[in-house]
């Protein structure tokens, strides 16, 4: 199971963004892999720390996070949110500005390093609606959806040059992407590495344009998405794709595609969480002498006997007939709520049928003890 965000980074909902910038620098520095050489577990720690500050380090998935926890990105290394599909390259891309001026070099043992160049700048994420019905909110869905956003340009492979050979070593940095200084002090030699202004971290420079998309290294166009729906999502409730956004400039890092679930307002059926609510009219004989009805659930018709004698404002439950939780087993059920139908308009000879019947002492209102008050009844319905 996975932990609680602010925990990870031993802060409260209260906290405000630069918080939540200063408490994952700590604990990111705690655990860098530089510190920690070899070390299996900090790496997991440190791994982990990125994609809490992931999550809350974005306005808005803060906010679903705090809405829904971790069910707002479910679906985890399946394409749904999460920092843990991210490998070291994407951390220190991504959120490689948060740790400064540390000087740490090469990390899990390869060749790479934090302060080696850095392709071009990310791209923004994307925002899309998505609207669902009963049966796909309840059984899961896969659905194919056509996107029109940034994408890498075909023509120089995202590099932004007209050829291979209009790319050249950025002369300022030597294709470090960093441009390192040294100065005196009264307490020694201090070195500062900041980015390079003339290419701005890429450590190379573009001398012939591509034509095609003008030296950004994307286009605009269209792309089809797959996208897995767990199974039990709600209204609201917002799914994130990673790298599935706007492409970045010049073979940047993409940015993320936010799914935003909508519920489709079914004709018959009203859902309240995992429960699913369904208003069943039936006549005054009907409900003095039973009758049998077919009723609508999420997947097709169920029967069900209202026994007679069954009076009105009665709940009927089908275990299992409503909605799953989001990836757990959980499940909800179908409640079936009684009304007895009153014409509001009667012939003479029904008329005078029920002014026998109303002189009649057996229809004279008479509840038993055991019978469920209304407020019983609701607070029944929703637990």
């Amino acid at each position: 199971m996975k932990r609680d965000y602010y925990e990870i980074l031993g802060i409260t909902k209260a906290a405000s963004h630069e918080e939540i910038k200063k408490a994952y620098r700590k604990v990111a520095m705690q655990y860098h892999p530089d510190r920690n050489p070899g070390d299996k577990v900090a790496e997991e720690k440190f791994k982990e720390a990125a994609e809490a500050y992931e999550v809350l380090g974005d306005a808005d998935k803060k906010t679903q996070y705090d809405r829904f926890g971790h069910n707002a990105f479910s679906g985890g290394r399946g394409g749904f949110g999460g920092g843990h599909g991210m490998n070291m390259d994407d951390i220190f891309s991504q959120f490689g500005d948060i740790f400064g001026d540390e000087g740490f070099g090469s990390f899990f043992g390869g060749g790479s390093r934090r302060g080696g160049p850095r392709r071009g700048s990310r791209g923004t994420n994307l925002r899309v609606k998505l609207k669902l019905n009963f049966e796909e909110i309840a059984k899961g869905a896969h659905k194919t959806i056509k996107v029109k956003k940034y994408v890498s340009c075909n023509t120089c492979q995202g590099s932004g040059a007209k050829d291979k050979n209009s790319v050249q070593t950025c002369s300022t940095c030597q294709g470090s992407g960093q441009v390192r200084r040294v100065q005196n002090t009264f307490l020694g030699q201090m070195q500062t590495v900041t980015t390079c202004p003339a290419c701005n971290g890429e450590g190379t420079t573009v001398t012939a344009k591509c034509n095609a998309c003008k030296g950004e290294g994307r286009t605009y166009g269209e792309e089809t998405i797959s996208i897995d729906i767990p199974a039990g999502v709600q209204e609201g409730m917002q799914l994130s794709i990673n790298g599935k956004g706007n492409a970045g400039e010049r073979g940047g890092q993409p940015g993320d595609l936010i799914v935003l679930i909508e519920e489709e307002a079914h004709p018959q059926l009203q859902r309240d969480g995992l429960n699913v609510a369904f208003e069943l009219y039936i006549s005054f004989p009907d409900a003095v002498f039973g009758i049998q009805v077919e009723v609508p659930t999420i997947d097709g018709r169920a029967k069900i006997k209202i026994p007679a004698g069954t009076q009105s404002g009665k709940i009927f439950r089908l275990k299992g007939k409503g909605f799953p939780h989001v990836n757990s087993y959980e499940k909800g059920d179908q409640l079936i709520h009684v009304n007895i139908w009153t014409p509001q308009h009667v012939s003479t000879e029904e008329k005078e049928m029920l002014e026998k019947m109303h002189a009649s002492e057996n229809f004279e209102p008479k509840p038993e003890k055991n019978e469920k008050s209304f407020f019983d009844k609701v607070r029944e319905m929703f637990t």
